[in-house]
């Protein structure tokens, strides 16, 4: 599950640093550079020289990381596609009505 928090990570802020990729995950930088490696050793993850600082090192996810993802959003559009299938109109629109009260409880925080 941390390995695909950090790939989603990844694809939405394209070039972090080790640093903040850590902070985004909540984690430390130590375990983070793990998880990384491993990312890397099944090619989800490139690892390039930053332009900012050679000490520095910036994390993209790869090509293949990119496929993995919008497969597994596939995945779970269609699975939610085929719950949603079940519900009657009614208890869908009862679901949505709810979903947009709760989205908006969450956003006055």
């Amino acid at each position: 599950m941390s390995q695909v928090r950090a790939a989603v990570a990844l694809d939405h802020h394209d070039g972090l640093n080790l640093r903040a990729l850590a902070e985004l995950l909540g984690s430390t930088p130590p375990l983070v550079s793990r998880l990384c490696d491993r990312l890397e050793a099944v090619g989800f993850l490139e690892r390039l020289p930053s332009s900012a600082s050679r000490r520095q090192i910036t994390l993209r996810l790869s090509d293949r990381g990119h496929a993995y993802l919008r497969d597994l959003r596939a995945r779970r559009r269609e699975s939610l596609q085929a719950v949603l299938a079940k519900l009657t109109p009614e208890t869908r629109a009862a679901l949505a009505t709810g979903l947009r009260d709760f989205c908006e409880a969450v956003a006055s925080d």
